[in-house]
């Protein structure tokens, strides 16, 4: 069982402004508490027990509160950017050094419903050094982009628009530590570099999962994700 998981939380959340010019997005308040303690009971309840935080601005802010907080019984750690920011692939190669040999990544604005050990067992039982979540999302929650056919990720692009890409990176990863080793420490690349980079090599599973994906990186996904945590 995988028990690990990196949390990136570094991101500038510009399109919460002015919300987060002073605090950052793990801090807002979301059906009545911190949204980070959300994703924390979630990763929890998914028999989870370490996490590792990806920080960036307000990082302390966001250290700070876990360590004064911290009734979830998990082994939190963190892994702090640096003088500058390293994307979330530069994050994730940095933070390595906490992480054991595979580890689930899930992005600090998402809250997903999928089973993360019936995720993690498909990937164990898949050879592949990465695996991706899909959800066939046809462009109504966010722009598709993923092609995804038979089990397989055809396709990852997010920046073209075509009717072959039905599905969307629902934003639950899981890696063996070996998927970066083409990376540099202190490199900036994000980690849709890595799932490229996987996938150009055949060394990347997909899992298709059929709930939608909540997050909280922009106002209306504030909006709906406040709803559904407050079902």
């Amino acid at each position: 069982m995988i028990d690990t998981l990196v949390l990136l939380a570094g991101g500038l959340a510009t399109r919460l402004k002015p919300v987060t010019e002073t605090i950052p997005k793990s801090m807002i308040e979301v059906a009545g508490k911190l949204f980070i303690g959300h994703q924390f009971l979630l990763i929890k309840n998914n028999g989870i027990s370490n996490v590792i935080i990806c920080a960036g601005k307000f990082g302390e802010m966001i250290q700070e509160f876990t360590e004064k907080n911290n009734s979830f019984d998990l082994n939190i750690k963190y892994s702090f950017d640096g003088s500058k920011l390293l994307g979330t692939g530069g994050a994730l190669k940095k933070a390595l050094e906490y992480t054991g040999e595979v580890f689930f990544v899930m992005y600090g604005d998402s809250y997903l419903t999928a089973d993360f050990v019936e995720v993690g067992n498909y990937f164990q039982s898949s050879g592949a050094n990465g695996l991706m979540t899909v959800y066939r999302n046809d462009n109504k929650f966010d722009k598709s982009n993923v092609e995804f056919e038979d089990g397989k990720i055809i396709r990852y692009d997010k920046k073209a628009t075509d009717d072959k890409l039905k599905f969307i990176d629902y934003g639950l990863g899981i890696f063996k530590k070996r998927a970066f080793d083409d990376f540099n420490e202190q490199e900036i690349f994000d980690l849709e570099t890595v799932y490229q980079s996987l996938l150009k090599k055949n060394e990347l599973a997909g899992f298709e999962v059929k709930e939608r994906f909540y997050e909280i990186g922009s106002f209306k996904g504030l909006e709906e994700t406040g709803k559904f945590l407050s079902e």
